[in-house]
């Protein structure tokens, strides 16, 4: 039995990554350094939590919505579905772009309209609120993109996010999926127990029997 195989589908964290305009950057601030004379390394994190790979919690988007904290951590373990969608840059994704039925309670949408993480464009690919309706109804409780956002950048009603919020649809950002070949996997992408946080970065992985 062939070793399984892991995609790891976070972007790098460093100086370099993009962040959404005008949200904190990523820079790490260095307390010791053993190259200084220190006997350890430590270092502080200063960054969005939108940060990369992460997971959306509820009180980003909706009142009274739960925290980070609060996200079961079912949702972000276990069979998935990717899927590519050839949609448009600037687009939205409706069902009918869906290459097929969803397969797993899970499932990650490959757009290719945010290639570079290090370079912020506008015009990445969306989620139609009728696509998270119609994933809802095929039993799809966690949807994924490889963008910043699954609503266009010049929403102000952000209506994909507030149709995952009325179906209780955990959602998943800025994941790279350019390397990811269709099909089905386990999805490893748990989120940090950030306390009143409205998301958490995670190191988001699909496992492969292939």
């Amino acid at each position: 039995m062939s070793a399984p195989v892991l995609y790891d589908i976070s972007p790098l964290i460093d100086a370099a990554l993009a962040v959404w305009p005008g949200d904190t950057p990523p820079g790490r601030e260095v307390l010791l350094d053993i190259t200084s004379g220190h006997n350890i390394t430590l270092s502080t994190l200063r960054a969005t939590v939108h940060l990369g790979a992460h997971a959306d919690a509820p009180s980003h988007y909706g009142a009274g919505g739960g925290d980070a904290a609060s996200l079961p951590l079912d949702r972000y373990v276990g069979p998935c579905d990717v899927m590519r969608v050839a949609v448009e840059r600037g687009g939205v994704i409706v069902p009918a772009m869906l290459p097929r039925a969803p397969a797993a309670p899970r499932l990650l949408l490959a757009t290719g309209t945010f290639p570079d993480p290090t370079r912020f464009n506008g015009d990445f690919a969306a989620l139609s609120p009728e696509l998270v309706d119609h994933l809802h109804a095929a039993g799809v409780a966690l949807v994924g993109i490889d963008t910043p956002s699954v609503d266009p950048m010049t929403s102000k009603d952000l209506a994909a996010h507030h149709r995952c919020l009325a179906h209780d649809m955990a959602i998943l950002e800025g994941l790279v999926l350019g390397e990811v070949p269709e099909g089905r996997y386990e999805l490893i992408a748990l989120p940090l127990r950030l306390a009143g946080f409205d998301a958490s970065p995670v190191r988001a992985v699909l496992r492969s029997s292939r």
